[in-house]
Order: structure tokens, then C-alpha cells, then sequence
């Protein structure tokens, strides 16, 4: 499966480098890898012969929106049936990826290789958008073919959607923080990749992503607390303490003026609160008007402007409410869909998280779970979740965090498996830490 591993992390660097994937030809490759990907693990399982597959919970409520697609399209019930099957594409594509997430990676060494490929992702995006942010003006990678009208940030076309990217991504890295996830040595790295993609959000001036990191910091402080007794350690405040530092210093310097004078805004140079409330009240009238199965997938840019309630002259394609959104093009229906979503994650992922498991498995479901509650705050105010690369990264700490939780680390001695308990604060002080040197990748059992 380590081909099927690669396949998907390029698919979602890839998403997130073809400006979030929001153009017709970085859709068709996304669906096209996803498909070529489903192919190629159904190959290698009925090769293997093994008759294995993790099946999540989350799965059903997927299939239900996809079933709401069909049926839309079968019933001739949607109002532009070409756009509904596009956006069907969409959601298949989606299911699938969420689908091969489960099936690649079971084996701790591969959690650990997918943590750090997020974690690295997060920092690599984050430091390419400070330096394109200061050098390219209003062009994408450098290109004047590519100047677009408003102020992007990093390969988005949309600085919320950045921010909505970070908020899905740099939790990772701070639950190692906060959870103990990580060796001591290890700090001094995971501080400099968390306080680069802090600085970027603060530096992006959205507003809904940096009280969307906000909370997510305040939820794993909570989460931590919760499983205090669990860790049978207080969490590392001290080292997360000084990154926060060094991220406020970080955002001293590049510049922290802007974002603050947002805050004392109410409009936006791209959408004023006033026209986020119009497009609101329209997506309602829609979800009136087709209350059972909504407007159809994908619909809402072709029947919002017959249920407008202020015209200013520009196309509206979504309605910076993911929800609201939902709701039009899915009826009551999709909003079912939508709830059992939320509830069999909440279900699930606390479950995992209180189960018995070992330092980096606790930070990885805490740090999934942050980012999961982080961006569905987000969505109140914008549209990350039709973005198709933000909604992969979605899917993917949804899966994470209702992922079966790791034991804490074992070795062989002498045929046997022989846990490797976390040092007592007494050997700590001793240097007694042999049975920390021996976790893979620098991250505890």
C-alpha cells in the first residue's frame, strides 16, 4: 500500500498547490487520481487476497449525500441537472479519497509518516504565501498571467481559504505540543514549523481564520485538561508557552497592523457584512422553495439570483455559509445528512479519544479533532467546505480523528511483547529517558 500512502498525500499537496483546486482542469485531475487510486488499491487488495477493509462510520452520511445527487438527477428534480452532475463528480471523488484514507493507513509508522506530511505541508504553504505576500502584489506564483482583482495569499485565490487551510493543518503540530507528542529535542523543530503557519494566518488578515485558530487553541487547552488524568502528566505549557512567543514575535515582526485594523472593520474590500446577511435570507427562500431535496448539487450560482433580495451586479457562486448553502441545494435531506455527520464524528471521535492510547496517538485525535471544530466554526462565515482541496483536508482530520487509537509503543524481547512505559518524572530527572529513544520518528508511544 505505500504506492496508494504516496498517491494520496501528492493529491492533496497537489489540491492545495492548483490554488485549492477550485479550476476545471486541478478538478479533473483530483478526480481522475482518486479514481486511478480506487483502481489500483482493488487491484493490489484482490492480489493480496486479504478480504480486509476498514469500513468508518463517517461513510454512511457521505453516501447519503451522494444518493441525494442521484436521486435529484433521476427525478429530474434539480434545477440545472449538468451542474448537479459535476458537483456529483465532485462528492464521489471525495468519497473515494475519504474511503483510501482508511484503507492506507492502519500501521503506526504510517500515522506517524502522514502526521508529519501534514505538519511539513502546513509549514511549506504557509512560508511560501509570507514570501509571495511580500514580493508578488497580487499575482499567484509570481505570474502576471495569473494577477487576479483581490489580494490572494499563497496559492489561494481567497485569503480566507488560506486561513482555512492552516486552521486544517497546524493543529497537528500544536497537540504534539500540548500532549506530549513529541521528545524534547524535537521542540526547538516543531516550534519553528508551527510559528511560521500562526504568523502566515495572522499576516493573511482573516478575520474568521484567526478566531477560527483561537478556538482551536482554546479546544485542545480543554482537551487537555480532560485527559489529564489519562496522560498521568501535566501538558508541556512551558514549551507550548514559548512557541506562542516566539509566534507573537514572529507576528510583530512581519506585521500584525493590518489584521488589527480589520478587527475594527465591519465590511470587507471583498464582501460587506450588509451583503453576507442578503445572501443568507436568499439562500433561505431557496431552501423554502425546495424544502425536501433542495435546489439541486451544485445549483445555488444558477437559481440564487431569482430568490435575491439585493442585486449589486456581481455573480454569487456561494454564499459564505456552508451550511446555508447545504441547506439550499440539499433540502431537508442533506440537512439530515449533515447532522448525522456531525453527530457519528462527535460519537466517534470522542470515543477514540478516550480510549487508552499512547502520547502521539492522543495528539493526533486531539489535534483532528481542533482542526475539525476549528474550520466547521469557520464555515459560519464563509465557504472552505466547497474548496475542493480545504474539503479533502477536511475529510481527512475527520478520518483521523475517529480513527482507532493507537496503543502506546511495544518492542520484541525475546519473542515477547513487552510495553514500553513513558519515564517516570523521577528518571526524567536522572536523565533516565531509554525508554523514550527508541519511538520511531521522534514521537512517543
Amino acid at each position: 500500500m505505500r504506492t496508494l500512502r504516496i498517491g494520496l498525500c501528492l493529491l492533496l499537496a497537489f489540491g492545495v498547490a492548483s490554488f485549492g483546486a477550485v479550476a476545471v482542469w486541478s478538478q479533473s485531475v483530483l478526480e481522475i487520481g482518486a479514481a486511478a487510486l480506487l483502481l489500483w488499491w482493488a487491484l493490489v487488495a484482490r492480489r493480496q487476497s486479504s478480504g480486509a477493509m476498514e469500513w468508518s462510520p463517517l461513510n454512511w452520511p457521505l453516501l447519503g449525500f451522494l444518493a441525494i445527487g442521484i436521486v435529484q438527477i433521476a427525478l429530474r428534480i434539480s434545477a440545472y441537472p449538468f451542474l448537479t452532475r459535476v458537483e456529483l463528480l465532485r462528492w464521489l471523488s471525495y468519497f473515494m479519497v475519504f474511503f483510501l484514507l482508511a484503507q492506507a493507513f492502519q500501521a503506526r509508522k504510517d500515522m506517524v509518516r502522514l502526521a508529519w506530511f501534514v505538519i511539513v505541508l502546513c509549514f511549506t504553504v504557509s512560508l511560501f504565501a509570507i514570501i509571495q505576500h511580500f514580493t508578488a502584489g497580487n499575482e499567484l506564483y509570481w505570474a502576471s498571467g495569473l494577477k487576479v482583482p483581490v489580494q490572494p495569499f499563497g496559492p489561494y485565490i481567497n485569503r480566507n481559504h488560506f486561513a482555512g487551510f492552516v486552521e486544517l493543518t497546524l493543529p497537528i503540530g500544536l497537540a504534539l505540543f500540548i500532549f506530549r507528542g513529541a521528545r524534547r529535542e524535537l521542540f526547538p523543530l516543531l516550534t519553528l514549523l508551527t510559528i511560521v503557519p500562526i504568523s502566515a494566518v495572522v499576516l493573511s488578515s482573516s478575520r474568521g481564520g484567526i478566531i477560527g485558530l483561537v478556538f482551536e487553541i482554546g479546544l485542545l487547552a480543554i482537551l487537555a485538561a480532560k485527559s489529564r488524568v489519562a496522560l498521568h502528566r501535566r501538558p508541556r505549557w512551558l514549551a507550548l508557552g514559548t512557541a506562542a512567543l516566539a509566534a507573537l514575535s514572529l507576528i510583530a515582526w512581519v506585521g500584525a497592523e493590518r489584521a488589527m485594523e480589520r478587527f475594527s472593520k465591519l465590511g470587507t474590500p471583498e464582501v460587506t457584512m450588509a451583503r453576507r446577511i442578503t445572501m443568507a435570507q436568499g439562500a433561505l427562500r431557496i431552501f423554502f422553495h425546495f424544502p425536501v431535496a433542495g435546489s439541486g448539487l451544485g445549483t445555488l450560482v444558477d437559481v440564487f439570483p431569482r430568490f435575491e433580495t439585493a442585486y449589486d451586479g456581481k455573480l454569487v457562486d456561494h454564499v459564505h455559509d456552508d451550511y446555508l448553502e447545504m441547506l439550499a441545494e440539499t433540502g431537508v435531506l442533506g440537512g439530515i445528512c449533515g447532522v448525522a455527520f456531525l453527530w457519528l464524528f462527535y460519537r466517534e471521535a470522542r470515543r477514540q479519544f478516550e480510549t487508552e492510547q499512547g502520547f502521539f496517538s492522543r495528539a493526533l485525535h486531539g489535534g483532528a479533532i481542533a482542526a475539525v471544530g476549528g474550520l466547521l466554526l469557520h464555515s459560519l462565515v464563509d465557504f472552505n467546505l466547497h474548496i475542493p482541496a480545504n474539503a479533502l483536508l477536511f475529510l481527512l482530520q475527520a478520518w483521523i480523528a475517529t480513527s482507532p487509537a493507537l496503543p502506546p509503543e511495544y518492542r520484541m524481547r525475546h519473542g515477547e511483547n513487552v510495553r514500553v512505559e513513558p519515564a517516570s518524572a523521577a528518571g526524567e530527572a536522572r536523565g533516565g529517558r531509554h525508554a523514550q529513544r527508541r519511538m520511531p520518528d521522534g514521537l512517543r508511544g
